[in-house]
């Protein structure tokens, strides 16, 4: 630590006089930060690059790249009250007939009796450690494999138990307690051709069987059914465009076509499906939008104009500023961080040609412009597209499988592959490139470019610092050197002064 000494001697403003030393002793560091700030500018806005082309991507891989998105089916049925039709995997459109001649019901089962329990909600002291089990019947109309089991322990009531068996089992469980009984419904509907749709059973002894003895049902459907005390369940019965056939539930797929049954008929429901052309559409303009928000606001990233006047603002020139006039330079600084960058320029180029180039093997259409996809006329534009709907609306009615194929061909080559599978190659490589030089937000700066960049300013700040820390103890220890030296000489002075008055 160096002792410092102001201007009591000399009378001169020495702090004053340090710092004006220091200032033009910190000019190469505050270059080192500027360079580090708009090196740090330049990560970021490669980084929102990258997150565009990620948005592209994910845009391109949910829409148009997907075969969902072109089998989208307008259904026109006669009778909607008594019958739903919805499109799952059919690539072709589809018609017929179906007779309602029966619904899927549940199996169900109730207390052959008035149950002694008094309150659902108070704990079963007397059952406690005895384990209930429930299998009932499953979607495909068998019945479950694996049993539901659960063991009562000191802490359950019977709405506890009733809870975990509507929860986590086959069935629907609920306790009346004006009636003091108890039903259970199957979850799914259907017959089972096997013997019973609902099987309960206890390990309780005679006489405290949680099943039969407590809520006073019996062990299965089967038997309530015949006791009354419940009922079978049974298969939906249909006529399929002139076909009887039988399902477990009353919404069942046929050919890739979900249907679902809704009442009993007395004539034929009808249905015919056509292609939903408003909604592949929006799929596709969904996808051209994007892609042209990528093009414009990538283009516009490479022709930015850069402003080698406004470097970025050091922390003593920004507290001589308004924050107006911060703003104002700070936004000319900024520009043209990305100004003709190389991956994002090639990107450009490489997405147009993956548009432009001809899709070879396909069955109907091999270039966006068949089907109303064209790049705009104004060259400024740099590329984006623009849509004739009522050509692609006509191309999506004709054959919405052709235009699917065009963006998502699978081949050996990228001549054989469809534009969407182009595109995403293309956007991939140019985001682990932008990675490999800017990184992520979660990266660490030495697996990086730019952040090996960073990691060097940051180590020169560190130095320059350290040797600013020892200029400014040197001139203050120089400083102090005189002021000693002129305290000394005037105490020389002042003992000769009073020498020769005396």
């Amino acid at each position: 630590m160096v002792l410092r000494i102001g201007g009591l001697a000399s009378g001169m403003d020495i702090d004053s006089l340090v710092e004006q030393l220091m200032t033009a002793e910190r000019v190469p560091l505050d270059k080192i930060n500027q360079k580090k700030t708009y090196t740090e500018w330049q990560r970021d806005d490669y980084r929102e690059m990258n997150s565009l082309l990620l948005d592209l991507d994910n845009t391109i891989f949910n829409g148009v790249s997907k075969q969902a998105s072109f089998i989208k089916k307008t259904v026109a049925i006669s009778n909607s009250d008594a019958l739903s039709v919805k499109n799952v995997n059919s690539t072709i459109d589809f018609s017929g007939s179906m007779s309602i001649n029966k619904l899927a019901t549940a199996a169900t089962m109730q207390s052959k009796e008035k149950t002694d329990i008094t309150n659902s909600s108070e704990k079963l002291t007397g059952l406690v450690g005895q384990t209930i089990t429930i299998k009932a019947i499953t979607k495909d109309g068998k019945l479950q494999e694996e049993a539901f089991k659960v063991e009562i322990t000191s802490e359950d009531t019977l709405d506890s138990i009733i809870a975990k068996i509507n929860k986590d089992s086959g069935v629907t469980a609920f306790f009346d307690n004006n009636s003091k009984k108890i039903s259970f419904t199957a979850k799914n509907t259907g017959d089972n051709s096997e013997g019973a749709e609902i099987i309960l059973e206890d390990d309780g002894s005679s006489g405290n069987k949680f099943f039969n003895d407590i809520l006073k049902v019996n062990t299965d459907n089967d038997r309530a059914f015949n006791n009354g005390s419940g009922t079978k369940g049974s298969n939906a019965d249909i006529t399929y465009n002139g076909l009887n056939i039988t399902r477990p539930s009353n919404t069942f797929t046929i050919n890739g076509v979900e249907f679902t049954a809704k009442k009993v008929t007395t004539e034929a429901v009808t249905f015919s499906s056509t292609p939903d052309v408003d909604g592949i559409l929006d799929t596709i303009t969904q996808f051209v939008n994007k892609y042209n928000e990528a093009v414009e606001k990538i283009r516009a990233k490479t022709t930015e104009t850069k402003y080698r006047d406004y470097p970025p603002l050091t922390d003593a020139q920004k507290k001589d500023m308004e924050e107006v006039d911060i703003e104002k330079w700070e936004k000319m600084a900024k520009s043209g961080t990305l100004k003709s960058d190389s991956i994002l320029t090639n990107v450009l180029t490489k997405m147009r040609s993956n548009f432009s180039s001809p899709v070879s093997g396909t069955s109907t259409y091999s270039q966006l412009s068949q089907i109303g996809i064209t790049t705009t006329s104004n060259y400024l534009d740099g590329g984006k597209l623009t849509i004739d709907e009522d050509k692609l609306k006509a191309a999506i009615s004709a054959n919405p499988n052709a235009v699917y194929e065009l963006f998502q061909k699978d081949g050996a080559t990228s001549s054989e592959q469809g534009i969407a599978r182009r595109l995403r190659d293309t956007l991939k490589t140019a985001m682990t490139d932008i990675t490999a030089k800017a990184g992520k937000s979660t990266s660490v700066n030495n697996t990086f470019t730019l952040g090996k960049v960073l990691n060097n300013y940051a180590d020169q700040i560190t130095r320059f610092e350290d040797r600013l820390t020892s200029v400014e103890n040197r001139y203050w220890a120089r400083f102090t050197a005189m002021e000693s030296a002129i305290n000394k000489a005037n105490s020389q002075s002042s003992y000769l002064m009073n020498m020769f008055s005396s």
